[in-house]
């Protein structure tokens, strides 16, 4: 959020101030944390501007909010793979523009190929770079990672993709089991060679992907026995749940 709002010229709660105001909402809430394998709390933070002001410029005044609410998968078909469509018309993110940071111009623009993607029988869209429309960028509300072997590859942050905390979690716990991970400029036609390929984002977690259709070739990964995606994801959902010890500090106890 302080990364975002730098650049959207908003003031920042404190990190303090945005942890209290995270535990204090969840605790008011608890009643609606669905119970363990269920579903999950999803937890969203908002900063707007909410001074009054009609010219183009930063608000007088600002309104920082934390709001919860119980949610079941992201995905209607719940963990089954995502079939992803790789979109030539539409960008998600420019060069210089704002798609490192989270902010509600990264999704209102991708509505209208979601809503296209959708209608023709896909989960959602692969976006590619809007400057040489060969190299994956990131699907509409989640980071992309490809395996090959014992290689893991996902999309350097270039300013045009997000650097979202489980995709960050991901390459951690990725390292820690002794994975070869990579950040690069991914073509898209590397997806012909790889095993696996895995979505990563808060709400979605982490998401096996099934196919991808670029010029109506349909590309099928890996999605059955033993799968890279989803012992990352056991591990992290370990972590987060208290099953496996957190040496790391991400977890805050809630009392």
């Amino acid at each position: 959020m302080m990364h975002g709002a730098e650049r959207m010229c908003m003031p920042s709660p404190s990190i303090q101030q945005f942890v209290d105001a995270v535990k204090e909402t969840v605790f008011a809430n608890k009643r609606w944390i669905p119970p363990p394998g269920k579903g999950s709390l999803y937890v969203r933070p908002l900063l707007v501007g909410t001074g009054p002001i009609l010219g183009l410029a930063p608000a007088p005044e600002y309104t920082f909010l934390v709001y919860a609410s119980p949610v079941r998968n992201y995905f209607k078909d719940g963990t089954a793979p995502l079939n992803l469509y790789i979109d030539e018309e539409f960008v998600r993110a420019s060069p210089g523009g704002a798609g490192g940071v989270k902010t509600i111009t990264n999704y209102a623009p991708v509505l209208k190929a979601i809503a296209r993607a959708k209608d023709r029988g896909f989960s959602d869209v692969l976006y590619l770079d809007a400057v040489n429309r060969k190299y994956l960028e990131e699907v509409s509300s989640c980071n992309i990672f490809i395996v090959k072997g014992n290689r893991i590859s996902t999309p350097a942050l270039s300013g045009t993709i997000l650097q979202g905390i489980t995709r960050k979690s991901i390459l951690e716990i990725a390292r820690d089991h002794g994975y070869q991970v990579e950040e690069r400029a991914i073509p898209v036609d590397d997806l012909g060679d790889a095993d696996e390929v895995f979505c990563t984002g808060t709400a979605v977690g982490v998401a096996p992907v099934g196919s991808i259709t670029h010029r109506n070739r349909r590309i099928e990964f890996k999605t059955e026995g033993s799968l890279v995606c989803k012992e990352l994801y056991s591990t992290l959902v370990g972590l987060q749940t208290g099953r496996i010890e957190d040496n790391k500090g991400w977890t805050v106890e809630i009392h």
